[in-house]
């Protein structure tokens, strides 16, 4: 097993009501000591807001590299949030991997735990809201900094320290990051999006891509960015 990344943070909260009517979050994570319990679902003690679109087993961890917040920060400089590892929501904060150092399909050890690479983020509204920042979610969309999902093949234990090892790299030529921003140029590419489909794609992505294929167009990004 390669030592691709470390935890620098393991956080997790619970869903309160958020800054819309009739909207939930959970996207105020808060760092935890120790080891925590890896289930199917995600990490213990931690929620989602809006199950239709968070959560689940594709979308049980979301990792966020603590490298990008250098870059945020001269951004948005005096951020309160970004003092600190769960900014974004993220589960793992991690060192040493970002979207260009994963792919779909990667299989790690973290702990006694063991979770696949299922997909990147897509940044919603609940960010600019967060943030403060009415576009802070096309910035993040834009940037490629948006992070990714794990989900559990094996539940088990991890904790902040733990190293990231690669169990198994299937689809060297797809990262994460070459993914993301086939999604944000509006690709079309009918070639190109016969490779992506050939790929073990979750069932939210399976369809972005198939309509794309099918219509050759990209879809609407309003109601996702901006609520």
């Amino acid at each position: 097993m390669t030592t691709v990344a470390q935890v620098r943070a393991v956080l997790a909260g619970p869903a309160h009501a958020y800054t819309r009517p009739g909207s939930r979050s959970a996207i105020d994570k808060r760092p935890l000591a120790g080891p925590v319990a890896v289930h199917p679902l995600g990490l213990a003690g931690d929620e989602q807001g809006d199950l239709r679109v968070h959560g689940g087993l594709d979308k049980a961890v979301h990792c966020y590299p603590w490298s990008h917040y250098a870059h945020w920060r001269t951004v948005l400089p005096a951020t309160p949030v970004l003092q600190a590892p769960g900014a974004f929501g993220e589960n793992l904060s991690l060192d040493g991997m970002d979207e260009q150092g994963c792919c779909i399909g990667d299989r790690w050890q973290i702990g006694s735990a063991q979770f696949e690479v299922s997909q990147g983020r897509q940044p919603c509204w609940k960010l600019n809201d967060r943030f403060g920042v009415p576009d802070m979610a096309r910035r993040v969309q834009d940037s490629g900094r948006a992070g990714w999902y794990l989900r559990v093949l094996q539940p088990g234990q991890l904790q902040a320290g733990d190293a990231v090892r690669l169990l198994d790299r299937p689809h060297p030529d797809w990262s994460v990051a070459r993914l993301l921003r086939l999604i944000t140029d509006r690709d079309c590419a009918p070639a190109l999006l016969d490779a992506v489909l050939a790929l073990p794609l979750p069932p939210s992505w399976e369809r972005l891509f198939r309509r794309r294929r099918e219509q050759g167009q990209a879809e609407d990004w309003t109601a996702r960015l901006q609520g």
